[in-house]
């Protein structure tokens, strides 16, 4: 009796270790996966009925089949189905609209994706789901109109637009250039009305801009900004670099900015490029911030004289070659207007604005920059002190700063720059009282009158 019961013990523990082993496999196994599987569709509730929808289904056990279904109040038209030889983890197809359903444009159409996997679960059955993704229909592209803009750009110079863009799902909305720059709009004067500032880079030989709206549906307007492209000539400079220079100026600023080679020439290379590229970036970086949501009423901008009897040493876009015993080593280029008048200078701002930067930039030494608004900034570079902090605002006529030698100067002086989101522009136009009343502020009230006629 107690082999007996024995054995009867070990039979019965065999198939309890059995039943939970089995349990364990069937808790485990991708064969046996009990989760459904997982649909997705890249839409945000809106459909133009000409983008395909994208769809992505995914399961452990992979996908058996599935079915795409278009439902609208006219009709249910089934858009895609099929029964798949092997399942496959994940698998992803595209969905076009009928023609029918575009022809009658519903107002909105629900999509069913239906879909069910390999798995052994729910009694060999598998598993199953269904998601319901209901989307408005929206075919009709943004509306897109320029009131005014300046007449004329000059290569390296600026212009202004100011137009109207009305979609009410209006998702997206920029200036494109031809060199890929694009400027953010803001809101100007009234509802459903925007302006910006737009520049073209002086490394680039044309210009062309366009206006860009989408909507959530996808839908895209264009509109090209009748600017007269005016190209302009730009100085050329060859300088020679010296043994004293090398020795001197360079060899300093090798230390400063830690170069890590005892080649004169090197260091001059990395310094004329590497460091300014990186001195630049952080200029573009802080320069091209601009509130998309901020209300502009206008830009009551005066011309800029930073430095009260200050005479040009350096002019904006020169582009310097350099060279030494006759072979070129490096080149760059100047943007900015160099200003010098007494050591150490007043620098004074003509207008209102927040100090941004108060920070040391490497080439550019000490270097103040104060946002206007509308995403216009100044710079100060070289400066021998700073007399703002950070956060600052300034008023017109407030003193900002006094010149200096820091960085890469050779004498004391002003680096002047102007830019527009991030590009530098010609600081003379934006000196020039002439070019202000023609370009900016006639444009602007020439919009008003349009909008409050309207």
């Amino acid at each position: 009796m107690r082999k007996k019961g024995k054995f009867g013990s070990i039979i019965f523990m065999m198939v309890l270790v059995a039943g939970i082993a089995g349990a364990v496999f069937v808790s485990f196994s991708p064969i046996f996966e009990s989760a459904p599987p997982r649909i997705t569709v890249n839409n945000n509730g809106f459909w133009n009925l000409k983008a395909p929808l994208h769809v992505s289904i995914e399961d452990a056990s992979g996908i058996k089949s599935y079915k795409a279904t278009l439902i609208s109040k006219k009709e249910k038209v089934v858009l895609a189905q099929e029964q798949l030889t092997f399942a496959e983890a994940e698998i992803s197809f595209t969905l076009d609209a009928p023609k029918r359903i575009t022809s009658f444009k519903p107002d909105e159409v629900t999509v069913v994706i239906e879909a069910s996997d390999a798995s052994k679960w729910n009694f060999l059955m598998g598993n199953t789901a269904q998601e319901k993704f209901v989307m408005k229909v929206d075919t009709k592209k943004p509306h897109l109109s320029t009131l005014t803009n300046s007449m004329y750009i000059h290569k390296g110079g600026s212009g202004i637009v100011i137009f109207k863009a009305d979609d009410p799902n209006l998702s997206e909305l920029y200036i494109d250039t031809n060199y890929k720059k694009r400027f953010q709009p803001q809101p100007f004067y009234k509802d459903g009305y925007y302006i910006s500032l737009v520049a073209w880079k002086i490394t680039e030989p044309s210009f062309k801009a366009t206006i860009v709206a989408k909507d959530s549906a996808g839908n895209v307007r264009k509109s090209t900004i009748p600017f007269r492209a005016r190209d302009r000539k730009y100085r050329i400079s060859k300088i020679k670099i010296s043994d004293r220079f090398l020795d001197g100026k360079i060899a300093e600023l090798a230390e400063t900015f830690e170069i890590d080679s005892e080649d004169r020439l090197e260091q001059f290379k990395v310094i004329n490029e590497d460091v300014r590229k990186k001195n630049e970036d952080l200029i573009h970086e802080i320069t091209s911030v601009v509130d998309p949501d901020e209300m502009i009423e206008t830009l009551s901008i005066k011309p800029f004289y930073p430095l009260r009897n200050g005479k040009k040493v350096a002019s904006f876009g020169d582009h310097r070659y350099y060279y030494y015993k006759g072979a070129k080593i490096s080149e760059s280029y100047h943007l900015g207007l160099d200003l010098a008048s007494v050591k150490m200078g007043k620098i004074l701002t003509q207008n209102a604005g927040e100090v941004i930067f108060t920070d040391y930039n490497g080439l550019y030494g000490n270097m103040p920059a104060v946002a206007h608004g509308l995403g216009l900034y100044t710079i100060y570079g070289h400066c021998s002190s700073i007399a703002v902090q950070k956060g600052d605002s300034v008023q017109a006529g407030e003193l900002i700063a006094n010149t200096g030698m820091s960085g890469y100067a050779m004498g004391d002086h002003l680096h002047f720059g102007v830019l527009v989101q991030g590009i530098e522009v010609r600081p003379e136009e934006w000196m020039d009282r002439k070019w202000l009343k023609l370009n900016i502020r006639d444009t602007i009230k020439d919009a008003k009158k349009i909008i409050d006629r309207q």
